[in-house]
């Protein structure tokens, strides 16, 4: 086993499902000791398996990111366990793929609940012996969506739009504390995300199949489902970014990953707002009158 962490503590939310998992599987195997969290006792139980089976210095722990009182015993939990974490991985988090006429406001606060809040609850609690210690890494899982907006991506873009915001004011902040934030921007990739975006949008498949958006839904998802098809990007080449980051002595503020995210960076950079709307609409095979 590679020892490349040298036993350095990480804790990893949204550890029981694709780029989290993948994630405290790789780091494990190269020397850290990680905790991976979630709120399915059934999936910590197989990851918790997993590591066993592999000899991993991976442990799960139960904490929801979205309650006050689980965040502050499993941070807890791991300072009693391991003593002070060195690198904390904001990885938790879903998407709603509705049209913004169709979300409710339920469903703007459980997409910002868990994807906004839920992040700054964890670093919260986390951060403070960072600062004291003057080191530590703090790693916020965005994505393609926070540099830029399709159709359908209103509320899941906008949590990972402020989750840009917060780590930019971050890595000002902590950087005469020697803590460094980083922003991980996977593209699309194959992961647990999709199924809960398919279960979520269940309640509204009437209007889905049936409604003014039923043409926009489907050009949204058929382009999704293509760009997913063709990227040869994994959960595994995720979770090596993540580690190329953590091990870098002098971190990037931001890492892409896959084409997509490239494409979309440097068109930000260059292309002009009404070009890059023609640009999207087009990708998305959105007409102009319905």
């Amino acid at each position: 086993m590679a020892t490349l962490g040298s036993g350095k503590v990480v804790l990893l939310t949204g550890a029981t499902d694709g780029l989290g998992k993948a994630a405290a599987i790789l780091l494990a195997g190269h020397g850290y000791r990680v905790f991976g969290s979630g709120r399915s006792r059934e999936k910590l139980a197989g990851l918790g398996a997993l590591a066993r089976e592999k000899s991993l210095p991976l442990e799960a722990l139960e904490m929801d990111v979205c309650d006050d009182a689980s965040v502050r015993r499993g941070v807890e939990a791991v300072r009693a366990r391991a003593g002070e974490i060195d690198v904390l991985i904001n990885n938790a988090g879903f998407a709603f793929y509705l049209a913004f006429e169709e979300l409710s406001l339920d469903d703007w606060r459980k997409q910002f609940e868990t994807n906004v809040f839920g992040v700054i609850r964890v670093t919260q609690a986390v951060l403070p012996r960072m600062r004291e210690r003057r080191q530590g890494r703090i790693v916020m899982m965005s994505s393609v969506s926070g540099l830029v907006t399709g159709p359908m991506q209103s509320a899941y873009s906008a949590s990972k739009h402020a989750l840009e915001a917060m780590s930019n004011a971050l890595r000002h902040e902590l950087h005469p504390f020697n803590v460094r934030t980083i922003l991980i921007e996977p593209g699309y990739i194959m992961s647990g995300i999709q199924q809960v975006a398919l279960d979520l949008a269940e309640p509204y498949m009437e209007k889905v199949q049936q409604g003014p958006y039923a043409k926009l839904y489907a050009s949204a998802w058929n382009w999704a489902n293509a760009t997913r098809a063709k990227s040869k990007t994994t959960a595994e080449d995720c979770a090596r970014v993540i580690l190329k980051a953590i091990e870098a002595p002098h971190p990037k503020p931001r890492y892409g990953v896959t084409e997509l995210a490239t494409i979309a960076k440097w068109g930000k950079r260059l292309l002009t707002d009404s070009m890059g709307d023609r640009l999207i609409r087009r990708r998305y095979g959105i007409p102009d009158r319905l």
